[in-house]
């Protein structure tokens, strides 16, 4: 993990003296800003490995800079927040996290979830084969024996998301945050047209999206 670059979002000086302590004795190099305005200046500067966001910030919400933030970048990011309510992790997942630690937490909690983020994210290779799927993660493209797909940035997402939780059932609340980055309330339609389009185009590639009915739907082999 040595030489990453990790930006500490966060208006509180003791938490900022203490999370810089941690990360720099970790290995981290580590920058600092203590408002959304000192955020974006870190950002286009030079774009960090990972991010570590207090949700509430004296000029606006951590939460509104993130949806901001990934409609530009992936870079890995981490909220920090004084909330427990499952509505909230809900609303930070869905604004594009990719952890969500509430306060009060033990240095060695966060400590333990950045190297496992980073470490997952690692892992993720350019190319992901299942079948007659080919995924090519840098470029947001799938082809099926050789032919591109044609997918759209959405279904692309889905896709991903599926083929790296192969037989897992994954919900259409996790679902639906994830790609379209709001809660889901009321009709399931646009989930479920989706999910019927991205069937449709993985015909002939071995594997499809099976339907777990009251539980969501799973990614596996015909």
């Amino acid at each position: 993990m040595d030489n990453k670059t990790i930006l500490c979002i966060e208006d509180n000086p003791s938490v900022q003296m203490v999370n810089k302590l941690l990360l720099e004795s970790s290995g981290f190099n580590v920058k600092m800003a203590s408002t959304i305005a000192e955020a974006w200046i870190a950002v286009k500067q030079a774009m960090p490995d990972l991010i570590i966001l207090d949700i509430r910030l004296p000029d606006g919400s951590g939460l509104d800079f993130l949806r901001e933030l990934r409609k530009q970048y992936s870079v890995p990011v981490i909220a920090l927040t004084n909330n427990k309510e499952e509505q909230d992790i809900v609303e930070g997942l869905a604004s594009g996290c990719d952890d969500y630690i509430p306060k009060p937490y033990s240095l060695a909690i966060l400590g333990a979830r950045i190297e496992a983020l980073l470490r997952r994210l690692e892992k993720v290779p350019d190319i992901i084969a299942k079948g007659n799927l080919t995924v090519k993660v840098t470029s947001d493209e799938a082809f099926v024996g050789g032919v591109n797909l044609g997918l759209s940035h959405k279904e692309f997402q889905l896709l991903f998301i599926f083929v790296q939780n192969e037989d897992k059932c994954l919900s259409a609340e996790y679902l639906y945050a994830s790609v379209w980055g709001q809660q889901l309330l009321g009709s399931r339609g646009a989930i479920k047209n989706a999910i019927h389009k991205l069937r449709k185009k993985l015909e002939n590639s071995g594997y499809t999206i099976f339907a777990d009915y009251g539980k969501g739907y799973y990614f596996g082999r015909i």
